[in-house]
C-alpha cells in the first residue's frame, strides 16, 4: 500500500485523529463527521471484515506490515512521538484507522430473526459497553439495542475493550425510549429488566418461562434501570446473589444473563 509520510503534528490531514483522549470532544465530533476510530491491527482487520470502509489509516514505522487496506485509502506514516502529540496518548498498538460510521438498521429490521436481544439503558462507561458486546458475541446474543442515554459502542475505548466484536454483533440505537421496549413486546419478545426489586423473579425462572424470544434490559451501575424503563418491561429480573453481595458489575451481570438465556437447542 502507498505510504504518505507526515512530519507535522498540525497537518490538517490528521484532523480525524486529533485529541482522542478528549471524551467530550470525540462524543460530539465523531458522529458529526460520520466516523469512528479503530485501534490496533486486529480491530482494524475485524472492521474491514465486517465491510466497514476506512477513510484513512495512521501508522508508526514498525506497524507498516501489520494491516492491509484498499489501495485507494490514504495511509499516513508518522514517528511514534508525533502520533502521541496528535492523539494525546502513546499509541501502544501502533495502528489507527478513521472508519466510516455505518448506517444503523431500524429496530424491527435488527431483530427480525433474533431470539436473544440485550438492551442497554444509561450505561455511560465505554469499558462496560465494550465488555457487554464481547460477552454478547461469545455467548450467542443475536442483537443489542442501546438507548439514547447509552454510550457510543463505536467510541474508541468501547471498540478496543470489545476486541472488535462491536462489528460482529448486530446493534442499533433506539429512536424512542422507552417506546423501543413496547416495540419489542409487540414483536413477540418477553422483555425482562434486571433490577433489585421485591417483585423480581430469579434469572433462571425468567429464562425457563420467557418463551422463544427474549429481550433483557440492563441499566447503569448505581442507579440501575430508570422507573420509566421498568414500567415498560414484562417482568423485573434479578440474579440471585450470595455472601451479602447485592449485585454484579453490569458487564459481569450481562455475561451471567446471556449464559442463562443462551439457546439450548
Amino acid at each position: 500500500m502507498p505510504l504518505i509520510p507526515v512530519a507535522d503534528a498540525s497537518d490538517p490531514r490528521l484532523e480525524d485523529y486529533r485529541g482522542l483522549t478528549d471524551v467530550a470532544l470525540r462524543r460530539r465530533i465523531e458522529p458529526e463527521r460520520g466516523l469512528y476510530m479503530a485501534e490496533g491491527a486486529k480491530v482494524i482487520d475485524r472492521a474491514l471484515a465486517a465491510g466497514h470502509e476506512p477513510r484513512s489509516v495512521l501508522l508508526s514505522e514498525r506497524w507498516v506490515d501489520s494491516i492491509a487496506v484498499p489501495h485507494d485509502v490514504p495511509v499516513y506514516l508518522a514517528p511514534e512521538e508525533l502520533l502521541e502529540s496528535v492523539t494525546g496518548y502513546q499509541v501502544h498498538r501502533g495502528a489507527l484507522a478513521a472508519m466510516e460510521r455505518p448506517a444503523l438498521p431500524s429496530l424491527s429490521d435488527l431483530v427480525r430473526d433474533a431470539r436473544r436481544v440485550v438492551v442497554l439503558e444509561g450505561i455511560v462507561d465505554h469499558t462496560n459497553v465494550g465488555a457487554i458486546f464481547r460477552s454478547a458475541a461469545g455467548l450467542g446474543a443475536d442483537a443489542i439495542v442501546v438507548a439514547p442515554t447509552c454510550a457510543d459502542p463505536l467510541y474508541r475505548r468501547s471498540v478496543k475493550v470489545s476486541m472488535g466484536t462491536v462489528f460482529q454483533v448486530p446493534w442499533t440505537r433506539a429512536e424512542t425510549w422507552p417506546g423501543a421496549l413496547d416495540e419489542l413486546r409487540a414483536l413477540g419478545f418477553a422483555v425482562g429488566g434486571l433490577a433489585l426489586r421485591a417483585d423480581a423473579v430469579a434469572l433462571d425462572a425468567f429464562a425457563a418461562s420467557a418463551g422463544e424470544r427474549v429481550a433483557l434490559v440492563m441499566g447503569a451501575e448505581g442507579d440501575g434501570l430508570t422507573r420509566q424503563a421498568l414500567e415498560h418491561v414484562d417482568q423485573a429480573v434479578v440474579i440471585p446473589m450470595a455472601g451479602g453481595v447485592d449485585s454484579l458489575n453490569v458487564a459481569a451481570a450481562s455475561a451471567v444473563a446471556m449464559w442463562e438465556l443462551r439457546s439450548r437447542e
